[in-house]
């Protein structure tokens, strides 16, 4: 089993930077491929990114390719989402989750996820 724990959310202005981070326990760690959602208030659950439980390949969801960047450090049992060229819209509370479904259903929804973490809420205003 896999307990995951967010931070790092905050108040930032449009057009600022902030990363997240997200620490997980257990030792099947570095197993599961981890993924970062977001959900604004009256919205459903949407994805952001993912990446395989070694590293490589991440995936972006539309609205954050190009200004988002998803890591992880197996070492040190995180994974972090650096955030850039924030625009309001970004607002949402963030969760990670893993999963180990195939890398191809990683952006299928939260569904394939088994392990969520309690979010972190990001706030970016205008």
């Amino acid at each position: 089993q896999v307990q995951l724990v967010e931070s790092g959310g905050g108040l930032v202005q449009a057009g600022g930077s902030l990363r997240l981070s997200c620490a997980a326990s257990g030792r099947t760690f570095r197993s599961y491929h981890v993924g970062w959602f977001r959900q604004a208030p009256g919205k459903e659950r949407e994805f952001v990114a993912a990446i395989s439980r070694s590293g490589n390949a991440p995936i972006y969801g539309d609205s954050v390719r190009g200004r988002f960047t998803i890591s992880r450090d197996n070492a040190k049992n995180m994974v972090y989402l650096q955030m850039s060229s924030l625009k309001p819209d970004d607002t949402a509370v963030y969760y990670c989750a893993a999963t180990n479904v195939v890398l191809s259903a990683l952006r299928s929804g939260p569904d394939v996820y088994d392990y969520w973490g309690q979010g972190t809420h990001l706030t970016v205003s205008s």
